[in-house]
């Protein structure tokens, strides 16, 4: 299956309530996630520097460029908006990272 990753950055301060958030998080969008196809999704901060590091795998058929036409991703990226460094339209500033090492052959 395939795997993306990015990087994304939390506000200072910001960690617990990120956490909190995710804990909490609704099921519609789930729900929107797995319709897409994401399988797997799990996302790691670096304390230091308030980086965000998502790993997400997805199936090979998927909708994922779908996701930010939805209302409820629209709704999650303007409730997140005030924790982490966000674009204008709310979605949060991405950066793609590239894949340098695998310990799976495929």
């Amino acid at each position: 299956m395939p795997v993306r990753a990015f990087r994304m950055k939390l506000e200072t301060g910001q960690a617990e309530e990120y956490h909190k958030r995710h804990d909490q998080i609704w099921p519609e969008l789930i729900d929107a996630l797995r319709t897409a196809g994401v399988v797997d999704y799990r996302i790691f901060l670096d304390p230091e520097s308030l980086a965000l590091f998502a790993v997400l795998t997805h199936a090979d058929q998927h909708l994922l460029d779908q996701l930010p036409t939805l209302p409820v991703m629209q709704r999650w990226w303007r409730f997140m908006q005030s924790i982490m460094a966000s674009h204008p339209d709310t979605s949060p500033i991405t950066v793609e990272l590239q894949p340098m090492f695998s310990l799976n052959q495929d």
